[in-house]
């Protein structure tokens, strides 16, 4: 593979995996509070359902 072809796909992965880790880390993390659980998790039969928005 040519040098400046290497250099720029190893540049362009990078910023593009700095890009989605932020989104991926929220989503991640604030699925279970907007759920009250953990998505394998089931639900509770007496709790009352709770709209995401």
């Amino acid at each position: 593979m040519h040098p400046e072809l290497h250099r720029f796909l190893s540049r362009y992965i990078g910023a593009v995996a700095l890009a989605l880790a932020p989104v991926i880390f929220t989503a991640f993390v604030s699925m279970p509070l907007n759920l009250a659980r953990h998505p394998g998790e089931q639900a509770v039969v007496g709790q009352a359902w709770k709209h995401m928005t």
